[in-house]
Order: C-alpha cells, then structure tokens, then sequence
C-alpha cells in the first residue's frame, strides 16, 4: 500500500520530445540503420526485413555526419559517432554476406 499524494501521469503525447542531443540524434540514425538491416522489428510492421539499400544510404549519411562534424565535436561525441559507424558496418558487412 502506498502513502503520501497520488502519482500524476502524462501521457506519451503530452511530454516533449528530446532534441538538439547530438549523441541521441546519432543513436536515432543507427536504430533506423538497424531497423534497414533487419536486425530489428520495424515498429511500423512488427516484422525483421532487411533492406540493404536503405540501411546502406543511412550509414553514408553518419559517414557524411563525421566527415562535415570532424573537428567540431566534444572527444565523447566523436567517439560514440566513430564506434556506432564501426559497429553498423561490422554488421552491414554480415548481412551481406548472408545475403544470396
């Protein structure tokens, strides 16, 4: 049982959504990157479709992103860029090769 004044709740809909944290824009750009991949369930469809092409043209678009940013980010942003462009092409490359 709990004490004190009941909880407020706000609907998904009525809290801001996050923006201008360069960090989670470039978490937003792999979790679409993911999501072209196939290795995660499209929100959308509930289904796991691999379309290279669209996964392929959002990795260049983080490739653009480091090579316009380079220079003009804090040492903890350019590092998550740098590793999150690492880790979408390891697995780039193995939905490729799986591919017929």
């Amino acid at each position: 049982m709990s004490t004190g004044s009941p909880r407020s709740f706000q609907r998904a809909d009525e809290l801001p959504l996050p923006g201008g944290d360069f960090r989670l824009f470039v978490q937003r750009l792999a979790y679409q990157t993911l999501i072209g991949l196939g290795l995660l369930e499209n929100p959308l469809t509930h289904a796991k479709e691999a379309h290279p092409a669209q996964a392929r043209s959002l990795l260049d678009d983080l490739l653009m992103l480091r090579d316009k940013t380079r220079g003009n980010l804090a040492p903890d942003e350019e590092e998550h860029l740098a590793r999150v462009i690492r880790d979408l092409e390891h697995h780039y490359r193995a939905v490729e090769r799986r591919a017929p």
